[in-house]
């Protein structure tokens, strides 16, 4: 498989090639579902569009609890068919599509009574290894044990005596959510997809009461394209209602914003070798590794202000301190939080007032002739709904074309990074003498990039100083920051900072500190002049400040106020 890049003249090339034919398909929205449904359509030989008004995972996709699982709280509400779909593709992406990516992680769930709910807890991990070995996709991933409160606080020394009995301990995966999302798109692009972000949808094209295109507004240049397609995909998430509008219908079904909040403290405040998984009073909550950290989190609660950046209050990092601490020896400080962020999970609208019990199955419509709507699901399932939306593309299709769309390959298409994964992996130290990077590098650029590792050493061997740390973020190398403008569709300062790395959430100051070194390598990349490199620190420096005010706050309302003090889109000086 090639590889291609998101270059800017990728991103040039993909807006004239969308203006000047008419695509099979035009994706709207770059997250997750939408850069699967460009891989999935480009991989069955359509032609496809995708656009995306800010970056690519810059919503939900880049703001999860960062799992691949079946979700265990699923099971217990006897929803054994998302479970049993979500266990494969955790299997597939672990073994095929993205061995690089995603990775087993090992959860601690403490016991607090005696014989049931060992019994009660034990039967339904039990029943949830058996469904990841039943779809085939389950060898490799250990299977549950039983452990004693004195074994428990072996692995998790953290746990207070009296918050157990026992525990269980089980496997799940994870992944670099908006790594992955990127991956995605990019992949899609290797096999023909026309991927272009900042590019927002204006309106939609109708011609006789048919949508037949979008009207995309090229954000960094100020000029606007018509983009037509025989069939147009909504995969805008929490957006969906107000993408459907633009068709000037009501739609089948509306989408409920969720807001979910997680908190990254120092790995070393909680002592422990397994994440942690705890009820509460509403759902679950997760301690979760990663690499020099833990994220905890989640919350639940309903969100009906601003989609574009969801606000973190103090009441929302008060509740999972207070919830966390409930099983610490030492309990976690407002002073121990090195990052926090929000997110909007999309869910279908029901009845239920709690957001914990919406459905999180997907459901795909026509909004209008040539407009088809997919909503809802979670990121594990991202695949299915991918699959499922193009399924229903390519029946609208028939009559369209003159051949028959084949069947979703995507089961079996690894996304870029992935093939020859293990022979690369194996080759670690040889890479590490050769490059002259330390093994610990070399496994750290192998868990985010794979075998395309390869083309970050090509890059240090020509300016060994890109294989030095960032300053203010030393787990990175500025060749990364280099290869997320060449090659991973990075156009702004934040898109580095906050996706195509973790520096906005990993690091004390949030990435003040690495800001000016990462914007003077993007300018040498993108062209930024001196003005718009000052701009893009500015921007970012003040995103900073609004988001800190808004942790402080007491609630949504004065958190939502706060966080708009700080644009969320970057403003453009020089076209990049």
């Amino acid at each position: 498989m090639r590889s291609a890049p998101l270059s800017p003249q990728s991103r040039e090339d993909a807006l004239e090639a969308m203006a000047a034919t008419t695509l099979d398909v035009l994706v709207i929205g770059g997250g997750v579902v939408g850069g699967g449904a460009a891989l999935d359509a480009a991989t069955r030989g359509l032609t496809v569009g995708l656009v995306e008004a800010r970056d690519l995972a810059s919503g939900t996709s880049s703001r999860s609890s960062k799992l691949m699982h079946g979700g265990l709280r699923y099971l217990e509400m006897l929803d054994f068919r998302l479970v049993a779909e979500a266990l494969k593709e955790r299997g597939l992406h672990l073994q095929r599509l993205a061995p690089h990516l995603v990775r087993e992680v090992p959860f601690l769930y403490p016991l607090q009574h005696r014989a049931w709910e060992r019994v009660y807890a034990g039967a339904g991990v039990a029943l949830y290894d058996a469904m990841s070995k039943a779809s085939g996709y389950g060898a490799g991933v250990p299977l549950h044990r039983h452990l004693t409160r004195r074994g428990a606080r072996a692995i998790a020394p953290s746990l207070r005596k009296d918050a157990l009995v026992g525990a269980l301990q089980y496997y799940d995966a994870q992944v670099d959510d908006a790594r992955h999302t990127m991956f995605l798109s990019r992949t899609a692009a290797a096999y023909g997809a026309h991927v272009a972000t900042r590019a927002r949808v204006m309106s939609l094209v109708k011609e006789g009461g048919r949508v037949v295109g979008a009207e995309v507004r090229d954000l960094e240049s100020g000029r606007t394209i018509t983009v037509r397609a025989r069939q147009v995909v909504n995969a805008t998430g929490v957006w969906t209602d107000e993408t459907q509008a633009f068709a000037g219908e009501r739609g089948q079904f509306h989408v409920r914003a969720s807001k979910g909040v997680h908190l990254v403290v120092p790995r070393d405040r909680i002592r422990s070798d397994s994440g942690l998984i705890l009820r509460t009073e509403k759902s679950v909550l997760f301690v979760i590794p990663w690499g020099r950290h833990w994220i905890i989190g989640t919350t639940d609660t309903d969100w009906s202000l601003s989609k574009d950046h969801p606000a973190a209050s103090r009441s929302d990092i008060d509740y999972l301190l207070e919830h966390v601490n409930k099983v610490l020896v030492e309990p976690l400080t407002h002073d121990d939080v090195v990052g926090v962020y929000a997110g909007l999970r999309p869910l279908l609208r029901g009845e239920d007032e709690a957001t914990s019990k919406l459905s999180r199955e997907h459901a795909i419509g026509h909004a209008a002739p040539g407009l088809i709507v997919v909503a809802g699901g979670k990121y594990t399932t991202y695949r299915i709904m991918a699959k499922d939306v193009i399924d229903e593309v390519a029946h609208a299709l028939e009559g369209q074309l003159d051949r028959r769309v084949p069947p979703s390959t995507t089961e079996h298409v690894p996304l870029l990074g992935a093939e020859g994964w293990d022979a690369v992996s194996n080759q670690r130290q040889l890479l590490a003498r050769d490059s002259g990077l330390h093994d610990e590098r070399i496994v750290h650029l192998l868990g985010r990039y794979g075998s395309l590792i390869h083309e970050l050493l090509a890059l240090v061997a020509e300016d060994p100083d890109l294989g030095l740390p960032l300053d203010g973020a030393p787990d990175y190398l500025r060749v990364e920051v280099v290869y997320a403008a060449t090659h991973e569709g990075a156009r702004h300062l934040d898109d580095v900072l906050t996706r195509r790395t973790r520096i906005s959430f990993e690091e004390f100051d949030r990435g003040v500190t690495a800001a000016p070194m990462v914007a003077d390598l993007m300018a040498r990349v993108l062209g930024w002049d001196e003005s718009q490199r000052a701009n893009e620190v500015d921007h970012y420096v003040k995103r900073v400040e609004a988001e800190r005010e808004s942790q402080t706050m007491p609630d949504d309302d004065t958190a939502d106020a706060a966080r708009k003090g700080a644009a969320d889109v970057v403003p453009v000086t020089v076209a990049g």
